[in-house]
């Protein structure tokens, strides 16, 4: 999770409202980390959700920048008191996304992005329904998704075809999403993404300042 000390400022005309938690999901190649970058980028009222680990931090890693350094005996800590969204033990450390913090940061209209699979996803849904969007991205078609991958020009063939492999087992994860939007042109995939954030801040249920605001008008 991001620094919640200091949510963005609203302007003046606008009514308080509920963060989300924005999801976005695809197989490797499809684009999920370049729409990812570029939402960060352009919207400055999204932050990317950072993780508690209790690995080392890495020379030139900040504590709640890249992610919260914490002891074993803390981490359990959070674990006991269900402090957490999900948690996974990855190479020998733990990661997990803190919940207290982000639902007092969403209370402020604060909204977090989740670059996850459909594992991370599913574990978040089913602890945070209410505040969870949902978007999986999709490739044209497989021949370009494999196109993609091998035009990085890092793995070699047998790595290709794993990746292919998990892709497909990703994709077959669509259904689970409420929005699906497929990458073809990457300019295009994101201004469906950021519509589709837009919509999803304007729904009545987020809108917390329009009781007191129809109240008055009804005055």
């Amino acid at each position: 999770m991001a620094d919640t000390e200091s949510v963005p400022p609203k302007g003046s005309d606008a009514l308080a409202r509920r963060g989300v938690l924005f999801i976005l999901s695809s197989p490797s190649g499809a684009g999920k980390t370049t729409i990812s970058r570029m939402l960060l980028e352009a919207d400055d009222a999204i932050r990317l959700s950072v993780s508690v680990t209790t690995r080392p931090p890495r020379p030139g890693e900040i504590d709640g920048v890249h992610y919260y350094f914490v002891d074993d005996a803390e981490f359990d800590r959070l674990v006991e008191e269900d402090d957490f969204y999900e948690w996974a033990p990855v190479f020998g450390y733990r990661y997990g996304t803190p919940k207290g913090r982000i639902r007092a940061a969403l209370k402020d209209g604060q909204d977090f992005l989740f670059d996850i699979d459909w594992q991370g996803t599913q574990q978040l849904y089913q602890k945070d329904q209410q505040d969870v969007v949902r978007v999986f991205i999709l490739p044209p078609s497989i021949a370009e998704l494999r196109r993609r991958l091998e035009s990085r020009n890092t793995d070699e063939p047998e790595v290709i075809d794993a990746r292919m492999d998990r892709a497909r087992a990703e994709i077959s994860h669509w259904d689970a999403y409420d929005y699906v939007v497929i990458n073809e042109d990457v300019d295009a995939c994101f201004a469906k993404v950021r519509e589709i954030l837009d919509a999803e801040r304007m729904k009545r249920q987020r809108q917390t300042g329009l009781i007191p605001f129809v109240r008055e008008l009804m005055a």
